[in-house]
């Protein structure tokens, strides 16, 4: 007979267990149903889980959408701000469908949370953005035409002053209808007869925003020197580049108008101050 406790071998007719203590019951084991210790496939448990043994067992995977939708929410809020937060949004949804449709087999709800919350604060800087962009590109704008109008007037009266330096070298010739004339002697378009009154760029005939004009020269005899010159500085973009077109002549003095057109400043054109 055996121990039904702990399956000792007993003597027959024995009332307690010399291993364990406890008291035999009148019904015994049979050898053939003794336990042997060997587990076998037929087992219900295995002898590690019916011992209390903690088995391992498989972790489940991260859901990649929820992963994703962390970086995009990191990345929104630091690199692209408008459009990873709005990937970060919509991965973060997907994920947590995907994790609550899973029943346990996909982790990563934390992961997904935090990249929805990153992401609608990433979406919520958007109207902060486009309100400070409505307030400061159009005082950009403004500056930066302030600043073409006055680099016009100043490359008007820098002309002005060349052309009196060029009619003094060349007394025969008189002013030039050519801004390549007053230009520099060396590089791009010059020429030997260059006075190298003015810079390149202005002799190039455009400027900061303006386009420069010399026209309407004219002598007063037929072979005689050059007496008279207009200038005119246009704006290259109207709106952006300029608003206003500028004009000068052999007077020196400088006028505006709002139009675009030469021939209206030069006949209507308000002097500057």
């Amino acid at each position: 007979m055996f121990c039904n406790h702990c399956g000792a071998q007993l003597p027959e007719g024995a009332s307690f267990c010399r291993a364990c203590g406890h008291a035999v019951s009148a019904t015994t084991t049979p050898a053939s149903e003794a336990p042997t210790g060997e587990y076998t496939s037929s087992s219900p448990v295995a002898p590690n889980a019916a011992a209390g043994t903690y088995v391992p067992t498989a972790e489940p995977p991260t859901d990649p959408k929820a992963l994703g939708s962390l970086i995009s929410g990191i990345v929104g809020l630091t690199f692209i701000p408008v459009l990873a937060s709005i990937v970060a949004i919509v991965l973060g949804h997907l994920g947590l469908s995907d994790i609550r449709k899973s029943a346990g087999r996909l982790k990563g709800r934390g992961m997904a949370i935090a990249g929805l919350v990153m992401g609608y604060l990433g979406v919520a800087f958007i109207p902060i953005i486009l309100i400070i962009a409505a307030i400061a590109i159009p005082n950009l704008l403004r500056a930066r035409i302030a600043a073409n109008e006055a680099s016009a007037i100043g490359s008007l009266r820098t002309i002005s002053t060349a052309q009196t330096g060029y009619a003094s070298q060349n007394p025969d010739r008189g002013f030039t209808c050519s801004l390549g004339d007053l230009g520099p002697r060396f590089g791009v378009g010059a020429t030997d007869d260059a006075a190298d009154l003015i810079n390149s760029q202005l002799a190039s005939g455009t400027r900061s925003g303006y386009n420069f004009t010399l026209r309407d020269c004219e002598n007063e005899t037929s072979d005689g020197p050059v007496i008279r010159y207009k200038v005119v500085a246009t704006p290259v973009t109207r709106n952006t580049s300029g608003n206003r077109t500028f004009c000068s002549d052999e007077t020196g003095v400088i006028r505006f108008v709002r139009e675009s057109s030469g021939d209206a400043c030069l006949s209507d054109g308000v002097p500057i101050d």
